[in-house]
């Protein structure tokens, strides 16, 4: 159907790519600890959102520019460096507040939004749906566009299950944590840390 072959190959890569950490695994995290379950459903949901606008990218062209032009990439690239360092840096701040119960966030609101910022700024998040995808449709299917919609939706309802696992299950430590301030601000740091490296290796990475 659409010129899509071996789909539930495909589905089994995107299930074992979503369950392997990376930075989208980190922030939903941090915010589910730091401010509680809604936060980090939210940060899911935006993390979703980034994803479905790669799927319209890759569906429409657009990632083929970021991986053909030099200049696009290096653009994306630091822009989607600079955000997560400023979100690093920010979680580092937060560390040396009370503990997750005194922590005023920027709500489920903030969380959603840096959520998309976070995963459509990474210009590897692109290339990864243009040059996965293309291996799972015939080359002289009529229906290209159609099919990377479905793999790409995909790949987003079983990468927002996953996610709205972790925001869960992160949202049920924030109880723990408020009990154990100096743990809270432990990984606070921690989070933050990883998340200014995430960054840093973004900005000096090639293509």
């Amino acid at each position: 159907m659409l010129g899509i072959h071996d789909y539930w190959l495909f589905v089994a890569s995107g299930v074992l790519l979503n369950l392997t950490p990376g930075q989208d695994t980190f922030y939903i995290l941090g915010r589910s600890i730091a401010e509680g379950t809604r936060s980090g459903v939210a940060s899911a949901l935006g993390i979703s959102v980034g994803s479905v606008l790669h799927t319209a990218m890759a569906a429409l062209g657009l990632s083929a520019v970021l991986a053909t032009s030099a200049s696009a990439f290096a653009v994306v690239k630091l822009l989607g460096a600079a955000y997560l360092i400023y979100l690093g840096l920010r979680m580092l701040t937060t560390a040396n507040t009370g503990g997750p119960r005194r922590l005023r966030g920027t709500g489920a609101l903030g969380s959603f939004r840096d959520g998309i910022v976070t995963n459509v700024l990474n210009p590897k998040v692109a290339l990864f749906f243009l040059a996965l995808m293309p291996q799972f449709i015939e080359p002289d299917s009529e229906t290209k566009v159609a099919a990377f919609v479905a793999l790409g939706l995909t790949f987003v309802t079983t990468g927002t299950v996953w996610c709205l696992v972790l925001a869960v299950g992160a949202g049920k430590l924030r109880g723990f944590f408020s009990r154990h301030v100096r743990g809270w601000k432990a990984v606070s740091r921690v989070t933050g840390g990883v998340f200014v490296l995430l960054g840093l290796r973004l900005a000096v990475s090639r293509r």
